[in-house]
């Protein structure tokens, strides 16, 4: 399954809200069993997204802090540089 274009545009931010607003859609229990599945593969193909969109962050990271050896330079818990 392909995502759309519309989900291909959205920002990190953009699609987990509404990837949020799928999940609160489909926990209420409100939605038809058809619509249902439609925000399901909604839901599905935003957090594979999401899930791309960290992926290349984390790629990007570890690239800017790798060595010239392509190994970590270091390493320390992210919380820890704003302690």
């Amino acid at each position: 399954m392909t995502q759309t274009p519309e989900i291909a545009a959205l920002s990190f931010e953009d699609a987990l809200r509404a990837l949020e607003d799928v999940v609160r859609a489909l926990e209420s229990g409100d939605v038809p069993l058809d619509d249902s599945i439609t925000l399901y593969e909604r839901g599905e193909a935003l957090r594979r997204h999401c899930q791309a969109r960290l992926d290349a962050a984390q790629a990007r990271i570890e690239k800017i802090v790798a060595g010239p050896d392509g190994l970590p330079a270091s390493t320390q818990p992210f919380d820890a540089a704003g302690r």
